[in-house]
């Protein structure tokens, strides 16, 4: 037993923890819990706990079904709070492997945890910083439409919210939990709200982005309401991102920053850039996984339209901000693609391996996007130069399933069970007769 596992098994002991909440996910990033009582803390981190593989969306086939949670003691931390029983819980997330030890393929933490190994092998960490937006409507019933819990606007105060403690609570329960946040305010439409993290590693940042989204509906539903991720809940407000800020550092150095540059972006931050352009489409499907993605996408104030770059243009797909341009640590790109539905395993895995590959094959960078992008037709984003993302799952998956490349990033469990799923997806929606259809073509 390491000295980190030793420390876990005291500070359960000195805090009373009554009950241990292993934390995973499937390959879509649906958190799942595994409850264990102290007592097994110490054969979970010396054995594992095993568990059905195969029960799991996208982890095992039957006949390979036994795998192992190995609790990664970095992880602990108390919880504020247990909706379930009141006792004090703590929680842990978990690496997933196989009975022999090695780990498995298709664990999707492991799939971010291969990218970052390429990324400290080139020399690199790799730092994430996102902003996550999200709703807050009032309690429906299923087949009600639901309603914002607010009134409020872009920055308005609480005085309007008529849960106004929810974000504070929210915050509270976060740092109470070790997660950093940085800023908090009302977003531009009725009941929409964004929280921001600060930048740590993006392992880490993965971890605490599944434990923002547990954290805030749990607090919502305290609070008598009901917190969605969904990237676009209504159709005449704005979608729900989750722009993340991205950094590449060599020990104590930023390698985005240049100081000798005009906008202070390094050679190696421009390739990053190029990278993920040359490869937007492809990792579209991974940053943005849900039919309802393509709402925000296509019909979203200030979402991206184009695999395009600028500088503090808000309406590019990369977007370099121009604050404090000369201080070498806050120098990063922030994608603006990725929503707050994504499962941040695959989608910051997939961010990347595409500027990793723009790196190592040392992709050229193209002018920068200078117009509204969002605001041109397609036919003059194409005149212009600019390529189009995909405007629904179904161009995404259709990208996604051609790339070598993201089969090789993702490993091909992921790869095929994914675009099996998601096909699925795809095609119950399209199966569907809309109140639309109805409305408009009884009379035909």
């Amino acid at each position: 037993m390491n000295t980190q596992q030793e420390d876990v098994l005291r500070k359960v002991e000195q805090q009373d923890i009554a009950f241990l909440r292993l934390w995973f996910t499937d390959i879509f990033g649906s958190l799942k819990t595994v409850m264990m009582s102290p007592a097994e803390l110490e054969s979970a981190f010396d054995e594992g706990a095993g568990f059905d593989g195969s029960s799991i969306e996208g982890f095992t086939r039957i006949s390979e079904s036994d795998t192992l949670l190995k609790p990664d003691p970095s992880t602990y931390q108390a919880l504020p709070f247990d909706e379930d029983s009141g006792l004090q819980t703590g929680r842990m997330f978990c690496d997933i492997t196989m009975p022999d030890g090695e780990p498995l393929y298709s664990d999707p933490r492991q799939v971010l945890r291969r990218q970052i190994e390429n990324a400290r092998d080139m020399g690199f960490e790799f730092m994430a910083s996102p902003e996550i937006e999200f709703y807050v409507v009032k309690p429906f019933e299923p087949g009600e439409r639901p309603q914002p819990a607010d009134l409020g606007g872009y920055f308005d105060q609480a005085k309007r919210n008529e849960a106004p403690k929810l974000r504070r609570q929210a915050i509270a329960a976060l740092e109470y939990m070790g997660i950093v946040t940085e800023f908090s305010h009302h977003e531009a439409s009725a009941g929409q709200q964004e929280i921001d993290l600060r930048h740590t590693d993006a392992l880490t940042m993965a971890d605490n982005v599944l434990t923002f989204r547990y954290i805030v509906k749990t607090v919502a539903e305290a609070n008598g309401v009901h917190a969605t991720f969904m990237p676009k809940p209504f159709p005449h407000m704005d979608g729900s991102a989750m722009h993340t800020h991205f950094s590449l550092f060599e020990g104590d150095e930023n390698a985005f920053h240049d100081p000798d540059d005009e906008i202070s972006l390094s050679k190696t931050g421009r390739q990053f850039i190029a990278g993920i352009i040359e490869h937007a489409n492809e990792i579209s499907a991974l940053t943005n996984q849900y039919v309802n993605s393509y709402k925000r996408l296509q019909f979203g104030s200030e979402a991206p339209t184009a695999a395009t770059w600028g500088v503090s243009n808000r309406s590019a797909m990369v977007r370099v901000p121009t604050y404090r341009l000369h201080k070498a640590e806050s120098r990063r790109i922030e994608v603006r693609s990725l929503d707050s539905a994504a499962n941040p395993y695959l989608a910051y895995a997939a961010v990347l391996a595409a500027g990793l590959r723009g790196i190592t094959e040392g992709y050229e960078l193209d002018e920068p996007a200078r117009d509204d992008v969002f605001a041109l037709t397609r036919r003059e984003r194409r005149a212009m130069g600019y390529r189009d993302l995909p405007n629904s799952l179904d161009q995404a998956l259709r990208y996604l399933e051609q790339s070598e490349f993201m089969a090789e990033v993702l490993g091909e469990q992921v790869f095929e069970y994914f675009l099996r799923a998601k096909w699925d997806e795809w095609h119950e929606y399209t199966s569907q007769v809309t109140p639309w259809e109805l409305d408009s073509g009884m009379d035909l």
